[in-house]
Protein backbone atom coordinates (compact mmCIF):
# COMPACT_ATOMS: atom_id res chain seq x y z
CA UNK A 1 0.00 0.00 0.00
CA UNK A 2 1.22 3.10 -1.03
CA UNK A 3 1.15 5.38 1.98
CA UNK A 4 2.08 8.88 0.29
CA UNK A 5 4.10 8.83 -2.94
CA UNK A 6 7.46 7.11 -2.85
CA UNK A 7 6.64 5.18 0.81
CA UNK A 8 4.90 2.07 0.92
CA UNK A 9 3.68 -0.45 4.04
CA UNK A 10 3.91 -3.94 2.91
CA UNK A 11 0.68 -5.20 2.72
CA UNK A 12 0.38 -8.88 5.15
CA UNK A 13 3.76 -8.65 6.88
CA UNK A 14 3.06 -8.89 11.09
CA UNK A 15 5.19 -5.99 12.46
CA UNK A 16 5.15 -3.23 9.88
CA UNK A 17 7.73 -2.66 6.79
CA UNK A 18 7.81 0.30 4.64
CA UNK A 19 9.80 0.47 1.84
CA UNK A 20 11.37 4.06 0.71
CA UNK A 21 11.50 4.50 -3.44
CA UNK A 22 15.21 5.40 -4.06
CA UNK A 23 17.65 5.15 -6.61
CA UNK A 24 18.42 2.34 -4.46
CA UNK A 25 15.30 0.90 -2.05
CA UNK A 26 15.34 1.76 1.71
CA UNK A 27 13.69 -0.49 3.80
CA UNK A 28 12.18 -0.03 7.53
CA UNK A 29 12.14 -2.83 9.57
CA UNK A 30 11.65 -6.65 8.42
CA UNK A 31 8.59 -8.19 10.37
CA UNK A 32 8.59 -11.61 11.75
CA UNK A 33 10.09 -14.24 11.02
CA UNK A 34 9.19 -15.67 7.29
CA UNK A 35 8.04 -12.25 6.14
CA UNK A 36 11.52 -11.51 3.72
CA UNK A 37 9.79 -13.41 0.95
CA UNK A 38 6.39 -11.51 1.08
CA UNK A 39 8.12 -8.08 0.98
CA UNK A 40 10.26 -9.47 -1.67
CA UNK A 41 7.12 -9.91 -3.76
CA UNK A 42 6.00 -6.56 -2.68
CA UNK A 43 9.03 -5.01 -4.35
CA UNK A 44 8.76 -7.09 -7.53
CA UNK A 45 5.18 -7.48 -8.52
CA UNK A 46 3.62 -4.51 -6.64
CA UNK A 47 6.35 -2.04 -6.91
CA UNK A 48 7.39 -3.13 -10.33
CA UNK A 49 11.24 -2.75 -8.54
CA UNK A 50 13.85 -5.52 -8.06
CA UNK A 51 15.01 -7.17 -4.54
CA UNK A 52 18.97 -6.35 -6.14
CA UNK A 53 17.69 -2.77 -5.58
CA UNK A 54 17.72 -2.96 -1.72
CA UNK A 55 20.57 -0.72 0.09
CA UNK A 56 19.75 -0.06 3.40
CA UNK A 57 17.74 -2.04 5.71
CA UNK A 58 16.94 0.21 8.92
CA UNK A 59 15.94 -1.23 12.14
CA UNK A 60 14.21 0.32 14.64
CA UNK A 61 15.24 -1.80 17.31
CA UNK A 62 16.13 -5.23 17.82
CA UNK A 63 12.95 -7.33 18.91
CA UNK A 64 12.09 -10.48 16.61
CA UNK A 65 8.86 -8.79 15.00
CA UNK A 66 11.05 -6.28 13.21
CA UNK A 67 14.38 -8.47 11.91
CA UNK A 68 12.81 -11.49 11.80
CA UNK A 69 12.60 -10.97 7.41
CA UNK A 70 16.31 -9.48 7.59
CA UNK A 71 18.49 -11.94 6.69
CA UNK A 72 16.35 -12.56 3.11
CA UNK A 73 16.42 -9.45 2.29
CA UNK A 74 20.33 -8.83 2.80
CA UNK A 75 20.37 -12.42 0.94
CA UNK A 76 18.44 -10.57 -2.13
CA UNK A 77 20.87 -7.95 -2.66
CA UNK A 78 24.66 -8.22 -1.92
CA UNK A 79 24.49 -4.10 -1.23
CA UNK A 80 21.99 -4.12 1.29
CA UNK A 81 23.86 -2.49 4.10
CA UNK A 82 22.39 -3.10 7.75
CA UNK A 83 21.68 -0.01 9.94
CA UNK A 84 20.82 0.01 13.70
CA UNK A 85 21.60 2.35 16.66
CA UNK A 86 24.88 0.96 18.42
CA UNK A 87 22.85 0.52 21.72
CA UNK A 88 21.28 -2.15 20.08
CA UNK A 89 23.81 -3.69 17.92
CA UNK A 90 24.77 -5.92 20.92
CA UNK A 91 21.43 -8.09 20.91
CA UNK A 92 21.21 -8.27 16.76
CA UNK A 93 24.66 -9.58 16.41
CA UNK A 94 24.39 -11.81 19.37
CA UNK A 95 26.81 -10.34 21.51
CA UNK A 96 24.78 -9.21 23.90
CA UNK A 97 22.15 -11.94 25.43
CA UNK A 98 18.43 -11.35 24.58
CA UNK A 99 16.29 -9.85 27.88
CA UNK A 100 14.09 -12.21 29.45
CA UNK A 101 10.77 -10.74 30.32
CA UNK A 102 9.03 -11.91 33.38
CA UNK A 103 6.78 -14.39 34.09
CA UNK A 104 5.31 -17.60 32.26
CA UNK A 105 4.82 -15.19 29.33
CA UNK A 106 8.22 -14.47 29.31
CA UNK A 107 9.68 -17.76 29.22
CA UNK A 108 7.54 -19.01 26.47
CA UNK A 109 8.27 -15.68 24.21
CA UNK A 110 12.26 -16.63 25.26
CA UNK A 111 11.71 -20.06 24.35
CA UNK A 112 9.87 -19.10 21.00
CA UNK A 113 13.41 -16.98 20.49
CA UNK A 114 15.00 -19.64 20.72
CA UNK A 115 13.50 -21.86 18.55
CA UNK A 116 12.09 -19.71 15.97
CA UNK A 117 13.86 -16.48 16.27
CA UNK A 118 16.43 -14.89 13.34
CA UNK A 119 20.06 -15.94 13.20
CA UNK A 120 22.67 -12.84 14.92
CA UNK A 121 23.37 -10.88 11.71
CA UNK A 122 26.50 -8.28 12.17
CA UNK A 123 25.08 -4.70 11.63
CA UNK A 124 26.91 -2.49 8.76
CA UNK A 125 26.33 0.76 10.17
CA UNK A 126 25.97 1.50 13.82
CA UNK A 127 23.80 4.77 14.00
CA UNK A 128 23.95 7.22 16.46
CA UNK A 129 21.55 10.14 17.73
CA UNK A 130 21.36 12.88 14.59
CA UNK A 131 23.40 10.53 11.71
CA UNK A 132 21.72 11.00 8.10
CA UNK A 133 21.75 8.27 6.05
CA UNK A 134 20.04 8.05 2.82
CA UNK A 135 17.52 11.10 3.80
CA UNK A 136 16.38 10.20 6.88
CA UNK A 137 17.43 11.25 9.84
CA UNK A 138 18.22 8.72 13.10
CA UNK A 139 16.95 10.32 16.30
CA UNK A 140 17.78 8.27 19.40
CA UNK A 141 14.85 7.25 21.08
CA UNK A 142 15.40 4.85 23.89
CA UNK A 143 13.38 2.77 26.47
CA UNK A 144 11.22 0.50 24.64
CA UNK A 145 15.01 -1.35 23.92
CA UNK A 146 18.33 0.92 24.56
CA UNK A 147 18.79 1.38 21.38
CA UNK A 148 15.25 2.08 19.83
CA UNK A 149 15.29 5.01 17.38
CA UNK A 150 13.04 7.03 15.15
CA UNK A 151 13.66 7.95 11.21
CA UNK A 152 12.47 11.96 10.31
CA UNK A 153 12.26 12.49 6.42
CA UNK A 154 12.32 16.27 7.31
CA UNK A 155 11.58 17.26 3.77
CA UNK A 156 8.16 15.15 3.54
CA UNK A 157 7.48 15.64 7.29
CA UNK A 158 6.88 11.29 7.33
CA UNK A 159 8.19 9.98 10.70
CA UNK A 160 9.11 6.03 11.33
CA UNK A 161 8.27 4.48 14.67
CA UNK A 162 9.19 1.20 15.85
CA UNK A 163 7.22 -0.17 19.30
CA UNK A 164 7.25 3.12 21.30
CA UNK A 165 3.79 3.96 19.94
CA UNK A 166 0.92 2.56 17.89
CA UNK A 167 -1.50 4.48 16.17
CA UNK A 168 -5.05 2.00 16.44
CA UNK A 169 -6.97 4.16 14.27
CA UNK A 170 -8.11 6.38 16.83
CA UNK A 171 -6.15 7.19 19.49
CA UNK A 172 -1.99 7.21 20.03
CA UNK A 173 -0.97 4.89 22.98
CA UNK A 174 2.40 3.92 23.99
CA UNK A 175 3.53 0.16 22.91
CA UNK A 176 2.95 -2.62 24.93
CA UNK A 177 4.37 -2.11 28.67
CA UNK A 178 5.38 -5.95 28.77
CA UNK A 179 8.14 -5.38 26.13
CA UNK A 180 9.25 -2.16 27.24
CA UNK A 181 12.57 -2.08 29.25
CA UNK A 182 12.72 1.21 30.64
CA UNK A 183 9.22 3.14 31.28
CA UNK A 184 11.16 6.33 32.26
CA UNK A 185 13.19 6.68 29.47
CA UNK A 186 10.31 5.60 27.01
CA UNK A 187 8.12 8.74 28.76
CA UNK A 188 11.38 11.15 28.08
CA UNK A 189 11.36 9.89 24.21
CA UNK A 190 7.33 10.30 23.78
CA UNK A 191 8.00 13.97 25.13
CA UNK A 192 10.74 14.10 22.90
CA UNK A 193 8.69 12.58 19.94
CA UNK A 194 5.74 15.10 20.91
CA UNK A 195 8.35 18.44 19.80
CA UNK A 196 9.03 17.01 16.60
CA UNK A 197 7.30 19.13 13.06
CA UNK A 198 5.84 15.71 11.32
CA UNK A 199 2.40 15.19 9.51
CA UNK A 200 2.41 11.40 9.22
CA UNK A 201 3.43 8.51 11.37
CA UNK A 202 4.27 5.34 10.34
CA UNK A 203 4.80 2.78 13.41
CA UNK A 204 5.88 -0.46 14.02
CA UNK A 205 2.20 -1.29 14.28
CA UNK A 206 -0.74 -0.04 13.95
CA UNK A 207 -2.06 1.75 11.26
CA UNK A 208 -0.40 4.52 9.52
CA UNK A 209 -1.68 8.53 11.05
CA UNK A 210 -1.80 11.48 8.44
CA UNK A 211 -2.08 13.75 8.66
CA UNK A 212 -1.93 15.78 11.83
CA UNK A 213 0.02 13.12 13.45
CA UNK A 214 2.18 15.52 15.65
CA UNK A 215 -0.67 16.52 17.19
CA UNK A 216 -2.12 13.55 18.14
CA UNK A 217 1.18 12.56 19.61
CA UNK A 218 1.08 15.62 22.05
CA UNK A 219 -2.32 14.60 23.19
CA UNK A 220 -0.73 11.96 25.09
CA UNK A 221 2.31 13.93 26.04
CA UNK A 222 -0.16 15.76 27.65
CA UNK A 223 -1.58 12.71 29.91
CA UNK A 224 1.95 11.53 30.39
CA UNK A 225 3.16 15.23 32.12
Amino acid sequence: MEIVPGIHKVDGVNGNCYVVERENLVVIDTGMPGSGRKILSYIENTMQRQPDEIGTIFLTHFHMDHTGGLATLKKASSKAKVAIHEADAGYLSGKVALPQYPGIKGMLLHIGEKIMGPKPIIPDILLKDGDRVDGLLCLSLPGHTPGSIGLLIEGSKVFFLGGILIFDGKSVVPGPAFFTMDHARERESIMRIAGLHFETLLAGHGVPLHPGAAAKVGELADTLQ
